[in-house]
């Protein structure tokens, strides 16, 4: 969703030019430093980590990603591996909306809402009313809203939400004169994330939208009979983790001035819920580089055996054509799920243009056909999984404020491949001998979205 194109890339050319770090995928063979975990009652021992990574190694295929990779992305990220949790994946919004919904309805404490779209339409209006209603039973509810995502919402959906109590920040607003900071309307909040209680987060790409009113998988739904639905990824997370979760969702709030609030036990005493390894990660244009970036570009430089990508708005960096292409060159088996058709002309066509350099070093590509693809995931060796909001292009790495969870562990990371073949059964493989039948006037579309790239 690119309303505000024109806007952002105005403000990037008047922002000037960021930068991507350089990530060096062998610096991790160079780490000696054992991996961090910790759970309810605090970090682990040095033994228990090395048991828990042990248990997680043998129990999947053959990979050394767990000794050349999680060390360094500790080092990067500076978030532990956190164990005790329970993760369920989630498609699609009617599944995802039902397990939200169950989860501020049952909320006790407060609600923390932090999306880039919520849209004044049937779903919208729906959380609105959820929301209401649990704020005037005595919950605390924060929501965060980004200006440009939501800037064609009336200012009367809003304003009925803070009328009924509910704590309602607009992230950097595009109107300068309602700035709280300064006016940095080219840095925008691409988070989806709802922290209930300080127990369950709910993480990945749906925004609050009627889009997503039917499955992917199904007949067009009765909400959507103009256009194909929309194919997307959610994780909801129960566990020691969610603190994590929690704090990014504090920090942006505390960043954005938003109104003091009383605690209202934000943080309570973790709980372990499951089995599963989970790491928090936020990105934002404040620190140095996107640590989501630099984790993902190590992850597939450690990659011995897969790279599954699935992301809707892909305009890779020069980096990351290169770690992919490399990864292919050693015999990983990459595929890319991409769309085969979607909301933002240039994005996918600039896309594209990258895709003769990508086929012809081995790399495999997918076009989701019969949904409009808007996921953002990765597994990588069966073992190594992430969903989030983060695309792979310079926008989502230089501009935004992204959230990601990463799950470790052969078992969740079978559940992930098993969604990617569903995909890839739904979609088109691109060849190269298909690609090169493609029309001249596909060409000329690809060479103009290529001169945007680096503003998408």
């Amino acid at each position: 969703m690119r309303r505000a194109l024109a806007v952002c890339a105005l403000a990037a050319a008047a922002a000037g030019c960021g930068t991507l770090p350089t990530i060096n995928p062998d610096m991790d063979a160079r780490s000696s430093r054992p991996v961090r975990l910790e759970g309810a009652r605090g970090p682990l021992s040095a033994q228990q980590s090395r048991a828990t990574l042990a248990r997680l190694a043998s129990d999947g295929a053959p990979t050394s990603i767990f000794e050349r990779h999680l060390a360094v992305e500790e080092a990067v990220v500076g978030t532990p591996l956190v164990v005790g949790n329970k993760v369920v994946l989630l498609q699609d919004g009617p599944a995802t909306y039902r397990a939200m919904f169950d989860a501020i309805a049952a909320a006790k404490h407060h609600v923390h809402m932090e999306t880039y779209i919520i849209e004044d339409d049937e779903v919208g209006r729906k959380f609105a009313a959820v929301l209401l209603a649990r704020q005037a039973q005595g919950v605390q509810v924060r929501l965060v809203y980004d200006s440009v995502g939501s800037s064609h919402v009336p200012r009367e959906f809003f304003q009925r939400l803070a009328d009924g109590g509910v704590s309602v920040l607009e992230f950097n607003p595009v109107n300068p004169l309602a700035a709280r900071k300064d006016w940095e309307v080219n840095q925008r909040d691409h988070r989806k994330l709802l922290v209930v209680d300080g127990r369950v987060a709910f993480v990945g790409g749906i925004n609050i939208s009627s889009v997503y009113s039917g499955g992917s998988f199904s007949p067009a739904s009765k909400h959507r009979p103009d256009g194909p639905q929309w194919r997307d990824t959610h994780l909801m997370v129960e566990g020691p983790v969610v603190a994590d979760f929690q704090r990014l969702f504090l920090a942006t709030w505390e960043k954005q001035e938003g109104d003091r609030l009383p605690p209202r036990e934000d943080f309570p005493p973790p709980l372990a819920r499951g089995g599963d390894l989970v790491r928090a990660i936020g990105s934002s244009p404040d620190e140095a580089f996107s640590l989501i970036y630099a984790t993902l570009l190590s992850a597939i430089g450690a990659a011995e055996t897969s790279v599954h990508l699935t992301n809707a708005y892909f305009v890779p960096d020069p980096q990351l054509l290169a770690a992919l292409m490399a990864a292919a060159a050693r015999g990983v088996d990459v595929h890319l799920i991409l769309p085969g058709h979607t909301d933002s002309w240039l994005v996918f066509h600039a896309g594209r243009s990258y895709y003769a350099q990508l086929l012809a070093a081995g790399v495999k590509i997918h076009e989701r056909d019969g949904a409009l693809l808007h996921a953002k995931t990765a597994v990588i060796d069966g073992v190594w999984s992430t969903i989030g909001s983060t695309n792979l292009d310079w926008r989502s790495f230089l501009y935004n404020d992204e959230v990601n969870a990463v799950v470790i562990g052969p078992e969740f990371g079978a559940r992930m491949d098993a969604v990617f073949d569903g995909d890839v059964a739904a979609s088109t493989l691109v060849t190269s001998e298909s690609w090169a039948r493609r029309p001249l006037a596909d060409h000329a579309r690809e060479f103009a979205a290529r001169l945007w790239a680096y503003g998408l």
